[in-house]
């Protein structure tokens, strides 16, 4: 399996995942494409970082050759693989953040 194929499978069971497993249903939600819009910024910066001063490299026949920002595309896709699947997995185990608790008098 090469990177593009692993990056691919990725994606499709996160949403899998969001969508009929956890049914979280994150990628229906504007919250969530603003988070991912935030993150995929930083990401790009710091991918085009590591790419462009070659601390990581690809071996080109293993991905499309498709760059962004100096990345290959297949790292976006991983990207949004593990911030779809790790929030859909926090959402789904119920820790949605602080909740206030009743002061009893």
């Amino acid at each position: 399996m090469n990177y593009t194929e692993a990056a691919a499978l990725g994606v499709a069971v996160a949403v899998l995942f969001d969508l009929f497993v956890a049914r979280t249903k994150l990628v229906q939600r504007r919250a969530f494409w603003t988070a991912y819009g935030i993150v995929v910024f930083f990401q790009l910066i710091v991918n085009g970082v590591l790419t462009g001063l070659r601390i990581v490299r690809y071996d080109p026949q293993r991905i499309l050759g498709v760059h962004l920002a100096f990345a290959p595309v297949e790292d976006l896709l991983f990207g949004f693989t593990m911030v779809l699947l790790t929030l859909s997995l926090w959402v789904w185990s119920g820790r949605r953040g602080p909740r206030e608790r009743a002061v009893r008098r």
